[in-house]
């Protein structure tokens, strides 16, 4: 569920907004000089919608527009072929997504929809607050560059830019741009696709851009930063299993996680995943250790099955099992640091059997889900994390970026990329959505304009390939409707 707070805060700030505009538009004294006020900053306020125009921009417009023609000519006839191609990919990869997200809640599979391309976004319920700042200014750049390429092409095809503007919708930002629509029906319907295509295609350069940028930022922050040397932590959640006097502090470098070394970033989530998957890996450790160090407990299972040797208020002890020649079902409560240090993991005793000293493989007896992980992190002691690998994953942060000067920031390759990263799916996702075609976005004039320039001379009647137009709007609308209502609602409502 939208937590309670969210509501009132969006719902409470929209209602005074809308109150107050009311309030001044009614009074006898005040409207004249607020509609003045208004009309002369270019604003307009309505429920939950708010936006503000202007003609500041309008030099720098034509300015672009009437740059280098041959090139922007061939620039957007190339977004024109995008455009009309992801109209129809837009149609596929939205039907896949429906019969993905039906498919979950016939199933009821919580890991299927993380398989999904595309996803219901909603602020504070599966957007993290602190990720807040980085979603809307990359929206907002996404629509702008999105409106930058309407704007620029109209300008090429002779139409006249009234203006640009930027609004708020509940929460979302966006911009649009104010064209004269006489002009854009005077015009062929080729060069209306260039115009209407222009948005969409600059949403995926934008995309592609901010991939490149992704992948060449270790090159680009070469000077100041280095890779492959292990994972450094950025940030210890409070609340983090991690965080103790011997668990992991802002800018420790961690390198291994049990024999898995770490390079990167991406090395500690593959890691971790392999540890979830995997059964728990076992310590070698030496008869004569393993005798010294054990003590007689009593062994009792727990209620998922799994057997405890240890006392509850223990720790430093854990339970470990181990088999012998006589009995593969034997228990021992170990100190767990005098156990796994500079031991070699293990599955079985064939792995620990070296220079002929008897030694055995013994393996943590744990809940079902829960691992013992030894994190090394030198040149500190090893960290020992008991509980489920994703709780490591979610709470610590982690970059592939190290420093080569204490002076720089580490937080700054992480913010980078994180941005890089929101710019590649929400400019990608503006670009699906638009070319949609559905009522009132650039798909359903894509649609219209595609239809006047290939079926004019197989249906004559201009009437009759407005309704082919139409039935084919109404079914991408739905379409588009259907997958935003039933994301809305497995987001919010499950």
């Amino acid at each position: 569920m939208i937590p309670i707070p969210v509501v009132v805060c969006v719902l409470g700030g929209w209602c005074a907004v809308y109150l107050a505009d009311t309030l001044l538009k009614s009074s006898s004294s005040l409207k004249a000089s607020y509609e003045d006020w208004l009309l002369t900053y270019g604003l307009s306020i309505s429920p939950f919608h708010m936006r503000w125009q202007t003609a500041l921009f309008n030099r720098q417009f034509y300015s672009w527009g009437r740059w280098k023609p041959k090139f922007l000519y061939l620039w957007f006839s190339v977004g024109m072929v995008f455009g009309i191609v992801a109209m129809f990919g837009s149609v596929i990869l939205l039907g896949k997504t429906l019969m993905q997200t039906l498919t979950q809640m016939l199933t009821e599979a919580p890991r299927a929809q993380n398989d999904r391309m595309l996803q219901v976004v909603v602020p504070g319920v599966n957007l993290p607050v602190s990720q807040l700042t980085y979603f809307f200014s990359a929206i907002l750049i996404s629509g702008v560059i999105h409106e930058v390429g309407h704007g620029v092409a109209a300008i090429r095809e002779q139409v006249r830019f009234n203006g640009f503007g930027i609004f708020i919708f509940i929460v979302y930002p966006g911009a649009f741009v104010d064209l004269f629509t006489t002009h854009l029906q005077l015009i062929s319907p080729v060069q209306q696709l260039r115009i209407f295509c222009a948005g969409v295609w600059h949403n995926f350069v934008l995309g592609v851009a901010s991939f490149m940028v992704l992948f060449l930022l270790p090159a680009i922050l070469f000077p100041f930063y280095y890779t492959g040397v292990g994972a450094l932590v950025t940030e210890v959640a409070e609340d983090s299993p991690a965080n103790g006097p011997r668990g992991l502090f802002v800018g420790d470098l961690v390198t291994n996680l049990q024999d898995c070394p770490v390079y990167n970033v991406e090395d500690w989530n593959s890691c971790l995943g392999d540890i979830s998957e995997k059964s728990q890996v076992g310590y070698c450790v030496s008869a004569a250790t393993l005798q010294q160090l054990s003590f007689p407990t009593r062994v009792y299972r727990r209620l998922d099955g799994t057997v405890e040797c240890c006392n509850n208020s223990s720790l430093t002890d854990i339970c470990f099992s181990y088999s012998n020649k006589l009995d593969s079902h034997l228990y021992a409560c170990l100190p767990a640091r005098k156990v796994i240090e500079a031991s070699k993991v293990c599955r079985t005793n064939m792995d620990c059997q070296k220079d002929f000293v008897p030694s055995f493989c013994v393996t943590p007896s744990l809940e079902n889900q829960t691992r013992l992980i030894r994190v090394k992190h030198p040149p500190h002691i090893d960290m020992l994390y008991v509980g489920h690998p994703m709780h490591l994953q979610y709470t610590v942060s982690l970059s592939s970026f190290v420093p080569r000067q204490n002076f720089l920031s580490i937080d700054l390759p992480v913010v980078i990329e994180t941005f890089c990263k929101y710019l590649i799916s929400l400019s990608g996702a503006l670009a699906v959505i638009n070319a949609v075609p559905c009522f009132a976005l650039d798909g359903q004039w894509i649609l219209n304009s595609f239809l006047e320039a290939t079926l004019s001379s197989l249906i004559v009647e201009k009437q009759n390939r407005e309704l082919v137009g139409f039935l084919i709007l109404l079914a991408g609308s739905a379409l588009l409707a259907a997958n935003v209502a039933l994301g809305l609602w497995m987001v919010t409502a499950r």
